[in-house]
């Protein structure tokens, strides 16, 4: 059978489509022969897991190596670049006693404090920095506009803000919302950027890494039960109107109820986008599992829809997580009448 003349054409047109529309699969897989088999786990891996190292695309020039801050009783604190860890065709290998193992690094045989900017630790801090940029021009264009019409980035800003303070943190927060405005609003956005931020070409998976969404339904926890009034804990210790020999069992049920919260809130926003990125990624790899021209077409047209459903995803994830924390905290300082 003779070969489809423009198979080499579309076979790259499709690489640059999926390098444009996912994030990592294919810069793991440039060298798609037939002779070598494409690891799928192992590029999904990659991207879901923090890393040393930020990898774009194939080539020395693809990867940005990150600075390593880690901390040992033998040593004290130690500075150097992550590219001492691999050499010229990128296997890992031991630098001055330190050794990385799956994204661990050890002195000898022993762990050390890792205070490093990994991968999602720098994506922490360029989500940080867009939200101080964006939220710094829309109030100064809200103090310029004072009374006008809103006008440039305030005009966009403007409206989703109005809606999750109006709409979400009011309604559910309690009498006190208005107390619990900045964080609320600060929760919601920094979600978003970082679920948008996320979806982009060659980003960290952010709010898919469980120690950032502990963190945040830790701030929702630690602020909801600091701001728990007399009738919040009245009701979890000392429930009213229900027979006594019933209270022990409500008591171990509303005690487990406080640290179930929290924990549905992290689980629900790390389920959610890693399990977005995992399905785009395998999708993806279809391509390069296959060799075929007709699979990278079905493939790339299915991620572009499943693209979209993510940033519809995106969104709602912040929405969610921003309403629960809102209603929490609002049940947390409502004032109860005991009849």
């Amino acid at each position: 059978m003779t070969a489809f003349p423009y198979k080499n054409a579309l076979t790259r047109i499709l690489l640059i489509i999926l390098l444009f529309i996912g994030n990592a699969a294919p810069s793991f897989a440039a060298d798609n022969s037939e002779e070598e088999s494409f690891d799928v786990s192992g590029v999904i891996i990659h991207h879901v897991l923090d890393d040393h190292i930020w990898h774009f695309f194939d080539g020395h020039y693809g990867t940005l190596y990150l600075p390593v801050i880690v901390y040992s009783a033998e040593r004290g604190l130690d500075f150097f670049s992550s590219s001492n860890f691999y050499d010229d065709h990128h296997n890992v290998i031991p630098y001055n006693g330190y050794k990385l193992e799956h994204s661990h690094i050890y002195l000898g045989d022993t762990q050390v404090l890792d205070f490093s900017i990994t991968k999602n630790v720098a994506m922490l801090f360029i989500t940080a920095t867009l939200l101080i940029l964006v939220f710094r021009a829309a109030a100064k264009g809200a103090r310029k506009n004072a009374g006008k019409a809103p006008k440039g980035i305030q005009s966009f800003m403007e409206p989703i803000i109005l809606f999750v303070t109006d709409e979400v943190i009011k309604p559910n927060a309690g009498p006190k919302a208005n107390k619990y405005v900045p964080y609320l609003l600060t929760l919601f956005f920094f979600i978003l950027f970082g679920n948008l931020l996320g979806l982009l070409p060659g980003a960290g998976n952010l709010t898919g890494n469980i120690a950032v969404t502990i963190t945040l339904a830790v701030f929702t926890f630690l602020i909801t039960n600091i701001s728990g009034n007399k009738a919040y804990w009245s009701h979890i210790f000392w429930t009213p109107g229900v027979p006594l020999p019933l209270r022990p069992i409500l008591l171990m049920v509303e005690v487990i109820g406080i640290f179930t919260k929290p924990i549905a809130l992290f689980i629900r926003l790390f389920a959610a986008m890693t399990a977005g990125h995992i399905v785009l990624l395998s999708i993806m790899s279809l391509t390069f599992i296959f060799h075929s021209w007709i699979v990278g077409f079905g493939s790339s047209i299915l991620v572009v829809f499943i693209s979209l459903i993510e940033l519809l995803v995106a969104g709602i994830q912040a929405y969610v997580f921003t309403l629960f924390s809102s209603l929490y905290i609002g049940l947390a300082t409502a004032e109860h009448e005991h009849h």
